[in-house]
């Protein structure tokens, strides 16, 4: 009996230990981060989703010019006189092909479904999503002045040259998973499998597409990025014309006044990632960390904006303002826009997709709508377009926070089909 007693504390400091080892895998802090295959991979879709979104954002920087001048070489308007009503109606054109481009984001989550450790999303996902706002800098502030040295048909050819680099980047470097990929050190590959073990994983499985369609926090997911989507639209869209046409900022000072606030917004999104990361290291629910990020990343930025027409006197108010509502914003992208995720990891490719589909709605109806304000009510044209979006931005945010969870869904867990 004393020799058992004496084997187990052993017995007990051994297992203990095992348990240790078992807990050092999953700790981040053991792995190399910065300097590694799956940060690497973000940094790739970072410039991917830079091109993306710039070949976008330089239509509504170039629909301008193409309206104004009949000519590739002619210069812009100083002013917003020159430019026509209509031009609010040929603006609705340009935001359309975004909604093809969207698609693409989807395709991301299947990604960090096998390369994201759970405690890692956060910020590998913003830092991939950040490149949407690279990009809109990049292409305010240069498109314009491409316009207006080179013409407006170069913004194309550069941003399109840079695009099919990106895509040749994308082939050579992405990998379905870490198991496959050429490049990766063992303790990572080791690191992010065991640490997704505690997630679901996929089997050829069917989406179940009626549970999903009566599933609420799918349906808040998806209205809170339509509703956000209406902000962000906005401030892509409608930023440059604003400045131009309330403050009469010749295009080269347009450019600058309109890209601050996408610079400012790329880094804070991304400094977003990694305090979304820490909150869940201090024992955060999931789901406490997600609502407040999507409230941090909608209901200030869209009063920002509303208090915008209040402050006609100052463009530098107006600037600061812009630029605050637009960092702000970006905090979203590791709350809502991860969100599915968390919720079903197995189908989140596809789920990420339809809500991205769903909304970007958004910049196709936005152009549109605001475009109706602004032309048949001069005067407070902007006023209402702001109330609207934040209207819209609100109804969207309280959804989500009602509804909202973080919790693996039970049509989203894998199941034993049996037939009878």
């Amino acid at each position: 009996m004393a020799t058992k007693t004496e084997l187990s504390p052993t017995a007990r400091e051994s297992k203990n230990a095992q348990d240790m080892q078992v807990d050092e895998v999953l700790i981040p802090r053991k792995v190399p981060s910065l300097c590694s295959a799956r940060y690497g991979i973000a940094l790739v879709l970072h410039f991917c989703n830079f091109t993306t979104i710039a070949q976008n954002v330089i239509m509504n920087i170039t629909m301008v010019a193409m309206v104004n001048s009949t000519s590739p070489q002619s210069q812009f308007n100083g002013s917003s006189e020159g430019l026509p009503v209509d031009s609010f109606g040929d603006l609705n054109k340009a935001p359309k092909s975004l909604s093809a481009k969207c698609s693409v984001i989807g395709g991301q989550f299947a990604i960090w479904e096998k390369w994201g450790p759970p405690h890692e999303r956060s910020r590998l996902c913003s830092i991939a999503l950040s490149g949407m706002l690279l990009g809109c800098f990049s292409a305010i502030l240069i498109g314009g002045f491409i316009s207006e040295t080179l013409g407006w048909p170069f913004v194309f050819y550069i941003f399109g040259g840079v695009g099919c680099v990106c895509c040749l980047l994308w082939f050579i470097v992405i990998y379905d998973d870490p198991t496959s990929y050429p490049w990766i050190s063992t303790s990572e590959k080791e690191y992010i499998t065991s640490s997704l073990k505690q997630q679901v994983r996929s089997s050829q499985q069917p989406l179940p597409i009626k549970a999903v369609l009566r599933s609420l926090p799918i349906w808040s997911i998806c209205l809170g990025c339509f509703s956000h989507q209406w902000l962000v639209s906005t401030m892509i869209v409608y930023i440059p014309t604003y400045i131009s046409s309330v403050y009469h900022i010749n295009i080269r000072d347009n450019g600058l006044l309109s890209a601050l606030p996408f610079i400012v917004a790329w880094v804070i999104g991304i400094v977003g990632g990694y305090l979304a990361d820490f909150l869940l290291t201090k024992n955060f629910r999931l789901i406490t960390v997600r609502k407040i990020a999507t409230i941090l990343g909608n209901l200030p930025a869209s009063a920002l904006i509303v208090s915008l027409p209040y402050l006609n006197s100052s463009y530098i108010t107006a600037t600061a303002l812009l630029t605050l509502s637009c960092a702000l914003s970006t905090l979203c992208q590791s709350g809502i826009y991860i969100n599915v995720l968390d919720i079903a990891p197995r189908h989140s490719s596809f789920l990420m997709g339809a809500s991205r589909g769903f909304s970007s709605m958004a910049p196709v109806i936005v152009p549109t709508v605001s475009g109706f304000l602004l032309s048949q009510d001069p005067e407070f044209g902007w006023r209402n377009v702001f109330f609207l979006l934040f209207a819209i931005n609100l109804s969207g945010l309280i959804f989500y926070l009602i509804f909202g969870e973080a919790d693996v869904q039970d049509w989203a867990k894998e199941r034993k089909l049996t037939r009878l």
